[in-house]
């Protein structure tokens, strides 16, 4: 099973997350299939790959809470619903 999550990088207290299509069983800074983003929480910068994410989402991945709560931010969920017509 796929799954849509962050991999941490960056500095001691100074964090930058990568928003990665990873199997379910990697552990969370291992092995990814794939990037599709990255956020970083002390600036609030977010930039995401629509296409790749809309790719992901329609094969069956599964976003965990904090990617999922970061794509409604960003809209994305809004728009990927309307265009599939999913509810």
């Amino acid at each position: 099973m796929v799954k849509l999550r962050l991999k941490r990088t960056g500095k001691k207290f100074y964090a930058t997350y990568k928003i990665v299509a990873a199997d379910a069983r990697a552990p969370r800074d291992g092995k990814f299939i794939e990037e599709l983003g990255n956020y970083d929480p002390n600036s609030k910068k977010l930039n995401l790959n629509y296409e790749l994410i809309s790719k992901y989402l329609d094969e069956g991945a599964k976003p965990t809470d904090t990617v999922r709560n970061l794509l409604k931010t960003d809209n994305f969920y809004q728009t990927y619903t309307i265009k599939n017509n999913k509810k």
